[in-house]
């Protein structure tokens, strides 16, 4: 190897490498003070991309957590006017029972409990008005599903709550097909007389009748031989309001006889009638019951531009106590036909129509992943409407007997409905978003893993690669010096 002065190559050489070593030293360093392995792109160009990806998904996942616990607490602000809407109807149902006392209550009594009751459905309105989780008013309609009767001949109350044919309910139009009529129990007398003023002696053309003991739902009406047939249907008529069972007098099958009518269509309610001698039919008795409606309901909407149906199957009487007109469905939604429509089968209708203005809580991390929520209307003019005809909660009134006795049926029916949505909001509250929030923490740790994986530095390794490289900074200086001192070698030959 020849002695250069211009170019030394081993200097070049000593330096190159030096440089590369500092710039290892210097990359180490830098890992280890900001405790990241990937700085910037050039470190790690694939794995860049795939922890930003990471990164990503991880702050949705955080957000996601965030949006549920909001989602929890709008739902526990909902359920605390709820709670006290439910004690409100309690007092509501105590007032109305004791306003049925009618044989004690003198009119003051009943005027002061309509006057408590009016005072008790003000609050119902105003929690309903009032209650906000910051400005989003939450249970008057404007955060739920709100149903309305658009054609009063056919149906005098509906309930559409937050889901419909097993999807959730959208805004649109109710159509309504009756496939079978609900009918009232009907009993024909076998016993004859001649007229309504025939005396009971002259039962089936003879004159041995003596009268006797009459049952009807549990309720015993006594004729003597010599009272009339219209004596026997004046005190039958007169419990009515007890057995549910009105008498009248019919020659329309030939010859005159008696026949008893249930005041209430459906199942539920029976004529359970016997006797201790010939006086209606025989002494063996009869019991027959009513059918109840069924009915096809379709909501239409319009969702992303095209008309959608859903169709559910509607059916009376599904309630212990429910007339066969109210027609209820799986999810609890409810109809009351009229007794024009119970006649009109298989024959479709638009009666109603559905607002639906549902909640949408974001609890994923990326597009689609939401679940809905909807606080139905607690005004008064929406609880109870498809108990009693043409009656809601907001026009209650407990001073007449009959007054008293549908106010029950509504007040039970609003309960119901408070219920039921409280329960699918505590549903909702702990199947739902407290699941969320735990499984989504479950997926924000393992994906963390994931990012600090790829992207943090692993600090063992660093020093140790710190180190040798600080080793080698060291050597390439030293080396670098001799290098350099090479040249001066050249001096000697000049002596």
């Amino acid at each position: 190897m020849g002695l250069n002065i211009n170019t030394n190559v081993t200097a070049i050489n000593a330096l190159r490498n030096l440089t590369n070593t500092s710039g290892a030293v210097a990359s180490s360093i830098e890992k280890l003070s900001s405790g990241l392995r990937i700085n910037r792109a050039a470190d790690d160009p694939a794995g860049l991309i795939i922890s930003e990806n990471l990164r990503s998904q991880i702050d949705g996942l955080q957000q996601s957590v965030s949006n549920a616990q909001d989602a929890q607490n709008l739902i526990k602000t909902a359920e605390g006017g709820l709670t006290e809407v439910n004690s409100l109807l309690r007092s509501v149902r105590q007032l109305a029972v004791h306003a049925s006392n009618t044989g004690v209550n003198d009119a003051n009594a009943t005027q002061a409990d309509q006057t408590q009751i009016k005072s008790a459905l003000e609050s119902i309105d105003r929690i309903a008005t009032q209650t906000q989780f910051g400005n989003k008013k939450l249970l008057d309609g404007t955060s739920g599903t709100t149903s309305n009767v658009i054609d009063t001949s056919r149906i005098s109350g509906i309930n559409i709550g937050s889901t419909f044919g097993g999807y959730a309910s959208s805004s649109g139009t109710v159509a309504i097909t009756v496939n079978n009529s609900a009918t009232r129990a009907q009993a024909v007398g076998a016993a004859t007389y001649a007229s309504v003023n025939a005396s009971i002696a002259n039962v089936n053309g003879g004159t041995t009748g003596s009268g006797g003991t009459v049952v009807v739902n549990g309720q015993s009406i006594v004729v003597s031989g010599s009272d009339t047939v219209q004596t026997l249907v004046n005190k039958i008529n007169n419990l009515a309001s007890v057995t549910g069972v009105s008498a009248q007098f019919t020659s329309a099958n030939g010859s005159g006889s008696i026949v008893l009518k249930q005041q209430n269509y459906g199942s539920n309610f029976n004529i359970t009638e016997s006797e201790s001698s010939t006086l209606i039919n025989s002494t063996s008795g009869t019991q027959v019951s009513g059918l109840n409606a069924t009915v096809t309901v379709t909501a239409s909407a319009v969702v992303n531009g095209s008309v959608t149906s859903s169709v559910a199957t509607f059916t009376g009487g599904r309630s212990a106590t429910d007339d066969g007109l109210r027609a209820t469905d799986q999810a609890g939604n409810s109809i009351l036909l009229t007794e024009a429509a119970n006649t009109e089968t298989n024959s479709a209708h638009d009666v109603g129509r559905i607002s639906s203005n549902s909640l949408q809580f974001q609890v994923g991390g990326n597009a689609g992943q939401y679940v809905t929520a909807s606080l139905s209307n607690i005004q008064t003019t929406q609880l109870g409407t498809t108990s009693v005809s043409g009656s809601n909660l907001k026009n209650i009134d407990v001073t007449t007997g009959t007054g008293a006795s549908n106010a029950l049926k509504i007040v039970d029916e609003a309960i119901n409905q408070i219920s039921s949505l409280r329960a699918n909001l505590g549903a909702l509250q702990k199947n739902t978003l407290e699941s969320t929030v735990r499984f989504l923490g479950v997926g924000i740790e393992n994906l963390s893993a994931s990012e600090s994986q790829i992207r943090d530095t692993n600090v063992a390794s660093e020093v140790v690669s710190l180190t040798k490289n600080q080793v080698l900074q060291q050597a390439g200086t030293s080396v670098l010096a001799q290098a350099n001192s090479q040249p001066q070698q050249v001096l000697s030959l000049l002596r």
